[in-house]
């Protein structure tokens, strides 16, 4: 199932896309007389019991029901709207250690982000006036299902909810600037993510998934989640054994080569105002935004 958060009326809204379209939860829930998740996060938090009603629900919905939205119509809301924590894993792909001359890491490398950072599929992402090195990463998120703690790497899948897309983009004069890379990766919408949550059973396999990075149309990243160092059960697993997971908390888990910082110096050229820059992760669909300047 896919899940999606639109904007209505100045609230994010839970919808459901499917191939009639997107079905506005709410407005259907409350013309079939029936219980449903208000939102992403409550989907999120009862978990399969709220899949299999929202799959009743769409099935239920007549075609001619006010409660279906064309999606090209609707202004996204980041798919999970509020996680508890933002974890990141950095170099977290061969090729892309290799691209920066980084050593390959014994254990996953973690780091964090805030919920400042959290962004939507289309919407204007502002280039801060603190850097000049503005670069994507595609990345594969993880989303915690369940309360998840000193879980076995065998089990570890059967704690995710879903998984989407995200562009974790980062300052790269900010993040070198000193041995912790959290300032280059904090900046306010510095973590676009959607269109879709995806829920776990839809997607199969997470460690065999095409991503792709577009800018302006030009494909920069190529690669596939299978040549993650650390695959996605091992970092659940990891992660799990020093503080405990809960539903909604995200884990982004690296990006592969293509970035800017892997180009040799004379030819990175870093995003700038105006670039429109698509992230594509297999059956998760296409994260899309555009850059612009900061406001004054």
């Amino acid at each position: 199932m896919k899940l999606l958060t639109f904007i209505r009326q100045g609230a994010p809204a839970l919808g459901v896309k499917t191939e009639c379209g997107v079905l506005d939860v709410s407005t259907a829930a409350a013309a079939a007389g029936r219980e449903a998740p208000a939102s992403v996060m409550e989907a999120i938090s009862q978990g399969a019991s709220a899949v299999a009603a929202l799959a009743d629900l769409a099935a239920a919905a007549p075609a001619d029901s006010s409660a279906w939205l064309q999606e090209d119509a609707l202004e996204f809301g980041p798919c999970v709207t509020e996680p508890k924590k933002i974890i990141c894993v950095g170099l977290n792909y061969r090729k892309h250690a290799e691209e920066t001359k980084a050593a390959i890491p014994e254990y996953p490398i973690l780091f964090n982000k805030f919920h400042n950072t959290i962004a939507a599929h289309g919407q204007d992402i502002a280039i801060p006036r603190s850097t000049a090195m503005l670069d994507y990463e595609a990345e594969l998120v993880i989303v915690i299902g369940k309360k998840t703690k000193y879980v076995s790497r065998e089990q570890a899948l059967g704690h995710v909810f879903g998984y989407c897309c995200v562009n974790d983009l980062s300052a790269r004069d900010l993040q070198l600037r000193t041995p912790q890379w959290m300032l280059g990766k904090i900046g306010d919408g510095f973590s676009p993510i959607g269109p879709y949550l995806v829920t776990a059973d839809e997607v199969g396999d997470p460690n065999n998934l095409s991503v792709q990075t577009f800018v302006n149309g030009e494909q920069r990243q190529n690669s596939n989640t299978s040549d993650m160092i650390f695959r996605c059960d091992e970092i659940v697993s990891y992660i799990s054994q020093h503080l405990t997971l809960e539903p909604g908390d995200v884990i982004l888990t690296g990006t592969p080569e293509g970035v800017v910082l892997g180009y040799p110096k004379e030819k990175r050229v870093y995003l700038k105002p105006g670039d429109v820059v698509t992230i594509e992760i297999e059956k998760l669909g296409s994260l899309t935004n555009r850059f612009v300047a900061e406001e004054a």
